[in-house]
């Protein structure tokens, strides 16, 4: 059986499915075929069930529970780290009211997480009828912050240029920000273990649960083979992963890799569901997804 696997162009990514691509690691019975597109991209294809087996965001995954289950390997989990909010200059939260942000994308889980940090109401630009106004953190009005969608790796730039007023960065922008000179207000992995006391859930792989069962759990198997090759062949791996790497130093790429390919992506655990859990009935409880889904998982 054919299956098309669709993951990011990034050298975490890349890392993780390096023995699959090689293929150091195979599947008895499926061929797996590599799509590589952004993130949001493949949120917006899972909406389809275009792939059989996907990397996608877990905001995304509340909006395709009916198509997907998700795989207990593969998922990116920000265990005190994640997306950053990043400005040219000094600010704090309660600043940001009024203006402009750059954000990857509405389905990524950056975005659901900057909602969630957000007191107020996250607006596209575009809209012009009144938002709700609330208290931010040391009794300031939060009013509203407007967004618009940036593709990931301009972000950085549109800030810089002044185009937009702060950034909303995922990937290897969180460690490159402070190259571009520009300064973190918050970094979200980090306020929602504060909140949570859990890993931010980013990424999940999934699968589709019209797939027979062996074939889901075979495929399962797989990913998780493919990752622990890859961490017990980290220089070999990393090799593979620097070709998506987007110019980074070696030494940036690696720490990069380790901080979205680790334990939490051999297996997730009780602790990673309960994060991916508790992230999305957040956000049914703010209102920011219709409904907490029936989250299914694939061990």
């Amino acid at each position: 059986m054919l299956l098309r696997l669709g993951h990011s162009p990034d050298s975490d990514d890349a890392f993780m499915f390096w023995a699959l691509a090689s293929p150091r690691v195979t599947a008895p019975g499926i061929e797996f075929e590599h799509t590589l597109r952004d993130i949001e991209t493949l949120n917006r294809w899972a909406l389809e069930g275009r792939l059989e087996c996907t990397a996608i965001s877990a905001h995304a995954y509340a909006y395709v529970a009916d198509r997907y289950s998700i795989l207990s390997h593969g998922a990116s989990m920000g265990d005190g780290y994640g997306p950053k909010v990043v400005t040219t200059g000094a600010m704090a939260q309660a600043d940001l009211g009024g203006r402009l942000i750059a954000v990857p994308g509405e389905m990524t889980s950056a975005f659901l997480a900057l909602r969630l940090w957000w007191p107020g109401d996250v607006v596209p630009e575009s809209r012009s009828e009144p938002a709700r106004v609330a208290t931010a953190p040391g009794g300031h009005a939060a009013g509203i912050l407007r967004y618009r969608v940036v593709p990931f790796d301009a972000i950085m730039e549109a800030v810089d240029a002044g185009s937009v007023d702060a950034g909303l960065i995922i990937h290897e922008g969180q460690l490159t920000y402070g190259d571009e000179g520009l300064h973190q207000v918050e970094d979200l992995g980090a306020w929602w273990l504060r909140t949570t006391g859990l890993p931010l859930p980013l990424g999940v792989n999934t699968i589709r649960r019209d797939l027979p069962a062996d074939v889901q759990l075979t495929a399962s198997r797989a990913l998780r083979d493919s990752i622990v090759c890859g961490l017990e062949n980290r220089e070999e791996a990393l090799t593979y992963a620097m070709r998506f790497a987007r110019g980074l130093q070696a030494a940036t790429a690696d720490e990069f890799v380790g901080m979205y390919v680790n334990d939490w992506t051999v297996d997730m655990g009780e602790r990673g569901r309960r994060s991916i859990e508790t992230f999305l009935k957040a956000g049914a409880a703010r209102g920011f997804i219709a409904m907490s889904p029936d989250i299914t998982f694939v061990d």
